[in-house]
């Protein structure tokens, strides 16, 4: 049987009170909240009206609210993140070997300009 994992991903404040039932019919309260509904015309339709709040993937079976947090929990520790490892070095050193081309490329031009 498959399951809709449904998250509300954006919040219903100013909206309509209709909009909220439906909101409040699927059993979301809170942004980033999870909840899963059976595969059914009943709930599809439900989501249909409030489409632009929510998120909804299908999946196999429902997760328990531990296996939810569990998800959302980052590993112990630390991460380190520095814009030179990743690509913005690979940037600066593709920039600096092509004005490197074009240095010795002007240099030749130059060199040749003035043997004649």
């Amino acid at each position: 049987m498959s399951w809709f994992r449904i998250t509300l991903h954006r919040s219903a404040i100013g909206l309509p009170e209709r909009t909220r039932g439906v909101l409040a019919g699927l059993g979301l309260r809170r942004r980033q909240q999870v909840v899963f509904h059976p595969v059914s015309a009943q709930f599809a339709g439900m989501i249909l009206k409030v489409k632009e709040l929510v998120r909804v993937e299908e999946v196999d079976k429902p997760l328990t609210n531990a296996e939810v947090k569990a998800e959302r929990t980052p590993e112990p520790g630390f991460w380190v993140e520095s814009r030179a490892a990743g690509g913005v070095l690979k940037e600066v050193e593709a920039l600096e070997a092509a004005a490197a081309r074009r240095r010795a490329e002007t240099k030749v031009v130059v060199e040749e300009e003035v043997r004649l």
